[in-house]
């Protein structure tokens, strides 16, 4: 009696059904619990701008490597493609940080960190992209006086405002211009509330608005030189129309990718709404991460210097023996 009083206790002597049923819940459970920890969902458009700013920091530290290392590589205009390159350096490594600390990391202190410091990088890129139409203008304009002291204090003036503008909009979110406390204040780019991003958004399109004069003059520039050249040699010749519109149509391809590429974004930070879907907010930003990765290209591989440098670099083979100098932007 004692021995099946002790086995109804430990549940040996339960029916077969009851046992059925007790198997049954704990492979339930065990399911549960399996599908839960294997549960692991990653955004598309997260890997996507993940995947883009690994590509960004790779293309742009190539470059910053190369202006930091070539000592024939410091006169102003490589100066602010060094700067443009350092910023959009940043831009890549912070997407990948902001995936790493997305999905490893959760934590309002650092989103507010890491979308501050895109802020600042962002910023800083298409500060420098205005900082270089300026001195390409200066370049064009002042001719005679473009290698002498007074563009290098211009150029570093430039800096200065262009990473002092940055940081301080950078540092916006961090310091309490955010929607974490009141989420109605939100935008479509969280934790940034509407007026920060309003004044993002206002401020890329004063800037555009600055590079489309600037560049518009450029090309008068450009065009009242070729016609001078033109009566000077009392004809206007094909190489001369070839190259002035192939400088035109290089002006054109700039605008038109820095246009393509943050214009979507920024009209949809004014128009759009924190209820609208997010993959509209991901459809306009990632384009925009895209002028980062073209801008190496634009701006450095496809000057002279910078390949002889990377030859250099990655073969070890190319050796030159005659004089160098650096051409200036006007030039190139």
């Amino acid at each position: 009696m004692n021995e099946s009083a002790a086995l109804n206790e430990s549940g040996v002597g339960l029916p077969a059904s009851a046992w059925l049923e007790a198997e049954a819940f704990d492979a339930n459970q065990t399911l549960a619990l399996s599908s839960a920890a294997l549960e692991f969902h990653v955004n598309p458009w997260d890997i996507m701008l993940c995947l883009s700013g690994t590509v960004i920091a790779c293309e742009n530290a190539i470059v910053v490597a190369i202006i930091f290392y070539t000592p024939t590589l410091r006169n102003p205009m490589f100066v602010l493609i060094g700067s443009l390159a350092t910023a959009d350096l940043l831009a890549g490594m912070g997407l990948i940080l902001n995936f790493a600390f997305q999905y490893l990391v959760s934590s309002e202190t650092i989103s507010l960190i890491t979308v501050g410091f895109l802020v600042a990088s962002f910023t800083a890129s298409i500060s420098s992209l205005l900082a270089i139409t300026v001195d390409r203008y200066l370049s064009l304009y002042n001719a005679l006086t473009y290698f002498s002291e007074k563009t290098l204090h211009y150029v570093h003036l430039m800096l200065v405002g262009t990473w002092g503008a940055s940081l301080g909009l950078g540092l916006l979110p961090v310091l309490g211009w955010n929607c974490l406390d009141d989420a109605s204040t939100c935008s479509i780019v969280r934790p940034l509330n509407r007026t920060n991003l309003t004044l993002l958004a206002a401020s890329f399109f004063v800037i555009f608005a600055l590079m489309l004069t600037l560049y518009f003059k450029i090309c008068k520039i450009v065009c009242r030189h070729a016609h001078q050249i033109a009566l000077q040699q009392h004809f206007f010749t094909t190489s001369h129309y070839v190259a002035t519109k192939k400088g035109v149509s290089t002006l054109a391809i700039i605008l038109g990718t820095f246009g393509a590429s943050w214009l979507p974004f920024a009209i949809y930070c004014l128009v759009g709404e924190r209820e609208y879907p997010q993959v509209y907010t991901y459809a306009t930003l990632l384009p925009a991460t895209y002028n980062s990765m073209i801008n190496p290209i634009i701006y450095a591989y496809r000057n002279t210097e910078i390949q002889r440098s990377i030859y250099m670099l990655f073969c070890g083979c190319f050796q030159t023996n005659g004089s160098y100098r650096s051409r200036s932007p006007s030039e190139v």
